[in-house]
């Protein structure tokens, strides 16, 4: 035949594509075209599939005098990446009719390297998904991305080596076994918890990462330096429940088109970026838009150490991730939105010398540098940050040698998130919300207050002058407080020490 089809996938961060790959042979002088909005990595295939082939028995395409069109169908999406390569040369091959088999219900992805044998490609989680939904009952992938592929159940996962392996598979000469589902352990990370130990006091520091934990809140850690304000942001992600299968398949196909993923993300993502980072670093964009630390840090913690040294415009931008849990990335070649669900951790010193209001240190700041490096953060910033924490300085006793903290007060403490969060998950049904994302209409429906309760919160939202977002956000967070202790009413305690979390010195 001089027509062949066959079908493979274009990864994506979202949502993959199904794309199919056709094949059509005319006679006349060599010549290898591919259609279909390909990128620079999809037109150099044909220098990979051609040198595979030949190398893997086969006459090179370029022995022959006809004219190859390589179609990837639909044309007006982006076609980027080496994964069509495996596709492109086995439906080159059925179009020659060196090789014969049933290409229905089968999904091919994969790089070739020159000498035949199959490379690891990026994205194959989100492809096997695809696959699934779309009907396929058998999906090839590099044997280093078949575990992967594999946390899919109800797909028939083959790991390939190489393009001739492939080919006697299909042609029944040299069958491969699929590989079992990938069964992953999702229960509590006890080891996680000996970062949290590690902390030594900071007691109002740990119940507000606890508090965060919960329900999903923003956090910022404020004081002079070396007081262990990063030691605390990174024990934050100890306490959180480990992901639900839905929660992992979900992260690890982000990271899994991101990044080189060697195993599946079963714990809550922390992402740390340097303070010099660029916005699209942070937030994603480029020309084609692609996912920033927000995205990466999805169902999980974004920590911004020295966040007022952040170029501002990178501030100003988790305005709509903070809000809403999405980024709209929109550029001239397409627009994007991308998933960024985080809980965001602060840490900041109260001036850019660290020791304004110290006891023990003076400040060297002037005035002037003080409110410049306090600007930087801005209103709208501050509301949607739920905890201001200030991390006071340790006394050199309680940092000697032998004073640990027991871990059975912070597994404790991690059962009581889970519970609270259990609560949460029953009180917004299928939704699943933490308390953190409520929108008003949940407030409204979920929450009640005895009118002495709302006498008093609204006497001291005034006299905080709270803003409307601020007022709905120490609601939520009261919502939390009172889950961890496990009460269905917000009582009096549970609004004043969510009030008391509010900026008072620093940044207010």
């Amino acid at each position: 035949m001089a027509f062949a089809k066959l079908w493979s996938a274009q990864p994506g961060l979202i949502e993959s594509s199904i794309i199919t790959v056709e094949t059509d042979l005319t006679k006349g002088l060599h010549q290898f075209t591919v259609v279909g909005l390909p990128d620079k990595a999809v037109e150099e295939s044909r220098d990979r599939v051609s040198a595979a082939i030949k190398n893997s028995g086969w006459k090179p395409p370029k022995q022959h005098n006809q004219k190859i069109t390589v179609s990837l169908a639909p044309a007006n999406i982006k076609k980027e990446g080496p994964s069509f390569d495996l596709p492109i040369a086995l439906a080159y091959l059925l179009a020659t009719q060196n090789v014969s088999f049933d290409p229905i219900g089968k999904l091919f992805v994969g790089e070739l390297a020159l000498d035949g044998s199959v490379r690891k490609v990026r994205g194959i989680l989100g492809v096997a998904l695809a696959a699934l939904a779309h009907g396929y009952a058998e999906l090839f992938v590099p044997k280093e991305n078949a575990e992967e592929a594999a946390l899919v159940s109800g797909l028939s996962v083959f790991p390939i080596e190489s393009l001739g392996g492939l080919v006697a598979h299909l042609e029944r000469k040299e069958p491969i076994l699929p590989l079992p589902q990938t069964s992953i352990e999702l229960g509590p990370d006890e080891e996680a918890l000996d970062e949290f130990a590690q902390i030594r006091g900071q007691e109002i520091a740990k119940r507000a990462l606890e508090i965060a934990a919960a329900g999903g809140h923003n956090v910022a850690l404020w004081g002079p330096p070396g007081t262990g304000k990063t030691l605390l942001a990174k024990a934050l992600r100890s306490l959180m429940p480990p992901l639900s299968h839905e929660e992992m398949l979900e992260v690890t196909a982000i990271h899994s088109i991101a990044s080189d993923l060697e195993h599946p993300i079963t714990r809550a993502p922390f992402r740390s970026p340097h303070h010099t980072a660029s916005h699209v670093s942070v937030v994603g964009g480029g020309a084609v838009p692609k996912p920033g630390e927000v995205t990466l840090a999805h169902r999980g913690v974004l920590f911004l150490d020295e966040f007022p040294e952040f170029d501002k415009r990178v501030i100003e931008s988790l305005r709509q991730p903070l809000e809403e849990g999405v980024v709209q990335i929109s550029r001239a070649r397409g627009s994007e939105r991308f998933p960024a669900r985080f809980i965001l951790v602060a840490a900041m010193n109260p001036c850019p010398c660290g020791y304004y209001g110290d006891a023990r240190r003076t400040c060297v700041c002037v005035p002037a540098a003080i409110a410049r490096y306090r600007r930087k953060i801005s209103g709208p910033i501050i509301d949607r940050i739920d905890m201001w924490i200030e991390v006071p300085r340790m006394e050199h006793e309680a940092l000697s040698p032998g004073m640990r903290t027991d871990t059975a007060p912070l597994l404790e403490a991690q059962r009581r998130i889970v519970a609270a969060r259990a609560r949460q998950k029953e009180r917004t049904g299928p939704e699943t919300r933490l308390n953190a994302h409520m929108g008003v209409k949940d407030i409204d429906r979920t929450i009640r207050l005895a009118q002495a309760t709302l006498d008093l919160f609204n006497a001291s939202a005034k006299k905080l002058d709270l803003s409307a977002r601020a007022y709905h956000r120490t609601l939520k967070l009261a919502r939390t407080i009172s889950d961890l202790a496990g009460s269905k009413e917000i009582a009096e305690e549970h609004l004043l020490e969510a009030l008391q979390y509010r900026p008072k010195k620093v940044f207010s």
